[in-house]
């Protein structure tokens, strides 16, 4: 399986394919991405195995992650989906399905994060069985915070990830 073609306004979010490496690599390069994230740029060699991941997530689990370009342009702009990751986290997530997104600083600040997971959300409402999804991420990142909170999100709780304090949010999935 690969992830469906999902559109927006402004946005088309498609499957990843390997042609996707080299904007993927850019991405997860700037400082500014990774910033909350890892603290660490990553190599190109990181994001070759992340780009494989994205791909792999729909084969092995029938959802994963979408790349997300510009309608007008189509231009890569960055990532979003939902991902089992089957983190070494305490308390673990226990197989609910990680919400997750980053996009390219240019980006930032035109409300396409939230237009982009609002749009997978939807997708998973129509798609999945799932009751509930999960985000986790750094406390101090007050940005994807506020993103969470708008697509219905609520703190579930703190967990410790890689040694660190790690933010849980939890949302219900609305079925209509």
């Amino acid at each position: 399986m690969t992830a469906p073609a999902l559109e927006t306004e402004r946005l088309i979010l498609r499957p990843h394919g390997v042609q996707d490496f080299d904007a993927v690599a850019a991405l997860w390069a700037a400082p500014e991405v990774v910033r909350f994230i890892s603290g660490t740029p990553s190599t190109p060699e990181e994001s070759w195995t992340r780009l494989l991941r994205y791909i792999g997530h729909w084969q092995a689990l029938g959802y994963g992650y979408w790349a997300v370009t510009l309608r007008d342009s189509g231009r890569f702009i960055g990532e979003v989906g939902f991902a089992d990751y089957q983190r070494s986290m305490e308390p673990p997530l226990a197989g609910i399905p990680e919400a997750g997104w980053v996009l390219s600083p240019e980006v930032h600040g035109q409300g396409i994060a939230t237009e982009a997971v609002g749009r997978i959300h939807r997708w998973a409402a129509e798609a999945t069985d799932w009751a509930e999804t999960a985000c986790i991420f750094d406390p101090a990142h007050t940005v994807s915070h506020r993103v969470a909170v708008k697509l219905g999100y609520a703190p579930a709780g703190e967990a410790l990830y890689r040694g660190n304090p790690t933010l849980v949010m939890k949302r219900a999935i609305s079925r209509r």
